[in-house]
């Protein structure tokens, strides 16, 4: 279940810092928000799906540790995505 290639394209242009600018960890974070949004809903709906449920677990800690590694590099820009994903942290 990849994201559709429209809303990938339409999150790229939301978060990037420059024009082709795909590899930013505020895009990164995006996509796997919304590739975590995705799956979730996926599960609520198949409980018995373990294998989606690890891959699920993985992308939330590589979020986790983008969003870490953003904090140390850059504080306002960190604020900004938890802001505009709205993300609790």
């Amino acid at each position: 279940m990849p994201l559709a290639p429209e809303k990938k394209t339409d999150i790229i242009k939301d978060f990037a810092r420059q024009d082709g600018d795909t590899g930013s960890p505020e895009v990164q974070i995006a996509i796997l928000t919304a590739r975590i949004q995705q799956v979730a809903t996926h599960l609520r709906a198949n409980k018995q799906d373990k294998h989606n449920r690890r891959g699920l677990v993985q992308m939330v800690s590589k979020r986790n540790r983008l969003l870490r590694y953003l904090s140390r590099t850059n504080p306002d820009a960190y604020q900004a995505t938890i802001k505009k994903l709205g993300l609790r942290k």
